[in-house]
């Protein structure tokens, strides 16, 4: 698939907003996803670790967080949501790697993990088709202009994404890739 004929990126509909600055110890823009961020599923023996991120730069009136990652890339005519975690708190600028992933006690009191689009709640790594060109693997952080948004852990990947578009001031993103 060339890059032509590839998906927009995730958010690419949505209100322009502010930007800020997101990093990580674990991924980095165009770069290939260590065996860390793979799925232990679908033929992958990745560890599913959700990556290490920071973030700064935000708004001065966010209100709380969100991180969504989201594969624009997969064959489902909808992409593949890979982690959806809403109402972290305003001094919160820094998850641990891992911190998404099941069983993790990282994440602070409050916080939401959605259910992904492999039915599980936190991170699930990349696993795209054998043979597909590189995936794209969307890392967004959003700052909100609520405390908590109204959803439950079990609301889709739509709902969190409705939410997201009316509360959002500022996002940031880093595009790391996995496949062939």
């Amino acid at each position: 698939m060339t890059d032509s004929n590839r998906p927009p990126l995730t958010f690419a509909f949505f209100p322009d907003v502010a930007t800020f600055e997101v990093t990580s110890d674990d991924i980095a823009d165009g770069e290939m996803l260590a065996n860390a961020q793979v799925a232990n599923i679908m033929g992958y023996g990745g560890e599913n670790l959700s990556p290490q991120l920071s973030w700064r730069g935000f708004p001065a009136e966010t209100k709380s967080f969100a991180i969504t990652v989201h594969d624009p890339d997969a064959p489902t005519g909808s992409g593949f949501w890979h982690w959806l975690a809403v109402n972290i708190p305003v001094e919160i600028t820094d998850l641990s790697a891992g911190a998404g992933s099941e069983g993790s006690d990282h994440l602070p009191d409050g916080v939401v993990q959605l259910r992904n689009d492999a039915g599980t709640k936190g991170y699930v790594g990349s696993a795209p088709p054998p043979g597909d060109t590189a995936h794209r693997y969307v890392h967004t952080v959003h700052a909100l202009d609520v405390e908590r948004l109204d959803v439950e852990a079990d609301s889709s990947a739509a709902i969190a994404g409705f939410n997201l578009r009316f509360h959002a001031i500022a996002r940031a993103q880093i595009v790391p890739v996995f496949g062939s």
